[in-house]
């Protein structure tokens, strides 16, 4: 009998890090179908305005799921400055991405962001004090390899864009190693409130100046890149906090199915070889970490009840 509740804590473990895997890639995908978005509206509005819109959808999510949910009450936050360096680090890069989709190609905007999992897998050891086995870290390096072989890097040299979009991940590393830290006493639905209210503030400041006045169907899209970032950010937020870092990070490489898909519905590109390669390479990889947490899932000790 001694047994049982070890085995069902280990079932409960396991659960908890298969939820945290979908909610990224579903999240994953929300955020592929906003990138383009953003894209497409990049030629006529400027990116702070963008960048405001989405707070702004955001933070209405994330509002109202609370109020029609725990209540406004579960908004209150005991770890305010952890919150305001979440949400400044989190700001800058989404501003960073937001400028690179619209400066550079879509597709190489979002191959550039895959060296997140990466940045997260190490700064995982160092600052939450997770276990990385060696499993992990073949996974990871292989679905980077898979990378390399679609971005081909020696074909062409970074500029500006493409720079700003390698800050803009490595900031968003950092911010998805402060959420994991916030889990641990903050709700998804609180921290996403507390980013998207200071990104609605930081990027409104500027918008008396800048503001674009859209027609119907602009303002259509742009609202819609709101509410699509709202919903990847909860989801987001909730695949972090339910398993480590270094078991959902590889499982952003899932990224380059959805933006090639939208790259060849709007656009009309379609994948080369090495890039079909590449992507098969990143999918394999994911397969394999998801098999191995299927059989053996990592405790997760500093979940909240």
């Amino acid at each position: 009998m001694a047994d049982l509740p070890h085995a069902t804590d280990t079932t409960a473990d396991r659960q908890s890090v298969l939820r945290g895997i979908a909610f990224l890639v579903g999240g994953d995908l929300l955020f592929a179908v906003m990138e383009g978005t953003v894209k497409w509206l990049s030629a006529g509005y400027p990116t702070l305005q963008i960048t405001f819109c989405r707070s702004v959808g955001a933070l209405a999510v994330a509002f109202l799921l609370a109020a029609t949910g725990p209540g406004l009450a579960s908004l209150r936050t005991r770890r305010l400055g952890g919150q305001l360096w979440r949400a400044v680090i989190g700001f800058a890069s989404l501003y960073g991405f937001f400028y690179a989709y619209g400066a550079m190609p879509l597709a190489d905007a979002i191959a550039i962001g895959f060296a997140a999992p990466i940045f997260m897998t190490a700064l995982s050891i160092w600052l939450l004090g997770e276990a990385v086995g060696l499993h992990r870290w073949s996974a990871v390096v292989v679905g980077f390899a898979g990378v390399l072989v679609m971005v081909r890097p020696g074909e062409a040299s970074l500029g500006g864009p493409a720079m700003i979009a390698l800050g803009a991940t490595f900031l968003y590393a950092l911010a998805m190693i402060q959420v994991r830290k916030l889990s641990r006493t903050e709700s998804a639905g609180t921290i996403v409130f507390y980013f998207s209210l200071f990104s609605t503030v930081a990027s409104g400041v500027g918008m008396p100046s800048l503001w674009v006045t859209p027609d119907w169907q602009d303002g259509l899209l742009l609202a819609g890149v709101g509410l699509l970032g709202g919903l990847a950010q909860l989801c987001l937020t909730q695949a972090f906090r339910l398993a480590p870092v270094s078991v959902v990070a590889p499982f952003d490489y899932l990224m380059i199915i959805w933006g090639t898909a939208i790259g060849w519905y709007v656009w009309g590109d379609l994948p080369d070889a090495p890039t079909v390669a590449g992507a098969a390479i990143v999918v394999g990889s994911g397969i394999y970490i998801l098999h191995r947490e299927a059989r053996r899932a990592p405790p997760l000790p500093d979940q909240p009840l």
